[in-house]
């Protein structure tokens, strides 16, 4: 029935509206003239899809099943209403005084963030490189649902900050197929939905002898070009390749997808980013592990001209999710933590545990509302109060460059 339903899909191309034959056709034979079939309509994909909506709707099931409350439709709307509203305002006076009993941002907790009591953590073994399949995956699902969230939300200015040790740039240049692949996973996830994603990469900056790209996306273009798109013809119809600019902007894109825009040594990426955006207008534009941080250039112009407009512009984009592990300071070895954020979510602080049978786990130190300082985190490490001292030095000052 509901490979049916969606073979009976139609897409008018101009103004991307979805019709069906017999549900809910055209209201014209011009709309009708132009209509096409989504080459994602497919039974494959259809049971696909399915299947993720099985496994979501479980989850909130599962998540929820110890507060769901059943009511009676069979009595007259007065009555059905005032037990409605009862209840919710039971819910509500329950919210506010479990936001009261939650310590404040910072604060030690021994309990994860309430809204995220079903989630597995973080997987260990994270340095062994190259990663698993499955660890691989697994962070490819856990930024695909914080950005699904976020964009879902109205949120149109994303950034996602992930530096696993495959995309550490600080232990090792970008292992660029790892990121290609999470790359593709979003953008195929969006364009089963209908929408049109534009993924872009940047090119060559400034002219002669100061053209050139950061070294970590030499390439990067062709890849895309090159990779796999699945067997139903998204790339070309529903995903295209493109690069950073304002000129990359067409009305048929729905969202816009960046791989890893940064500044390279004497050239700044942000103009064209920021006309970009400005083309984009309300249409979201996710960045992907940018790295909008100035760069030494000739005479020092690019650290001091326009910085301060730099940088604004640069924390106008909304983390929807964020994951780094942390070590002593000038070293990448061992693992002593992590911090992670997924949309809606507070951050979380992790400590990296050795078990005595030989294997690790990841126990929970702290949440806060904002992403927090080196100071906050190095202050929980030691278990300091959130009135303690703030200079983070001697042996546990290891995230002085972190953030």
């Amino acid at each position: 029935m509901l490979y049916w339903i969606c073979v009976g899909r139609r897409l008018d191309p101009e103004t991307r509206k979805i019709y069906h034959v017999k549900n809910f056709p055209p209201e014209t034979e011009e709309i009708k003239a132009r209509l096409i079939t989504r080459p994602d309509d497919t039974e494959e994909k259809v049971k696909a899809r399915l299947d993720i909506y099985k496994k979501n709707a479980e989850a909130i099931l599962s998540t929820y099943s110890n507060i769901m409350v059943k009511i009676d439709g069979n009595r007259s709307k007065e009555v059905v209403f005032k037990e409605i509203d009862s209840l919710l305002s039971q819910v509500q006076r329950d919210e506010v005084k479990l936001v009261k009993s939650v310590p404040e941002s910072g604060s030690r907790s021994s309990q994860a963030s309430v809204s995220q009591d079903k989630w597995r953590g973080i997987p260990t073994r994270l340095n062994n490189i190259p990663h698993s399949r499955e660890i691989r995956n697994y962070f490819y699902d856990d930024v695909l649902q914080a950005t699904q969230r976020a964009v879902n939300d109205g949120r149109t200015r994303l950034r996602v900050d992930i530096n696993i040790p495959e995309l550490n740039p600080e232990m090792d240049v970008y292992r660029i197929g790892t990121l290609m692949e999470l790359v593709r996973v979003i953008a195929l996830s969006f364009s089963d939905d209908g929408k049109h994603v534009k993924v872009c990469v940047q090119g060559s900056m400034g002219k002669g002898a100061l053209a050139g790209m950061p070294l970590q996306l030499a390439g990067t273009r062709n890849i895309l070009e090159f990779m796999d798109w699945g067997d139903y013809g998204a790339k070309g119809t529903f995903i295209k390749i493109g690069s950073i600019g304002e000129q990359e902007v067409s009305e048929e894109d729905d969202m816009f997808i960046l791989v890893a825009p940064q500044n390279a040594v004497g050239n700044c990426i942000i103009d064209d980013l920021k006309a970009m955006t400005v083309a984009a207008g309300s249409r979201p534009v996710i960045l992907i592990n940018p790295r909008l941080k100035d760069l030494p250039g000739s005479s020092g112009i690019m650290q001091t001209m326009g910085r301060d407009k730099r940088l604004e512009y640069a924390a106008s984009f909304e983390s929807c999710y964020f994951f780094r592990l942390l070590y002593y300071a000038g070293t990448q070895y061992p693992i002593m933590g992590a911090l992670r954020m997924s949309y809606p979510y507070r951050y979380e602080l992790y400590k990296r545990v050795d078990q005595p049978s030989g294997t690790e786990k990841y126990v929970i130190l702290s949440t806060f509302s904002e992403k927090p300082s080196t100071d906050d985190v190095n202050d929980a490490f030691m278990g300091k109060p959130r009135n303690g001292a703030k200079k983070a030095s001697g042996f546990w000052g290891f995230l002085s460059s972190v953030f």
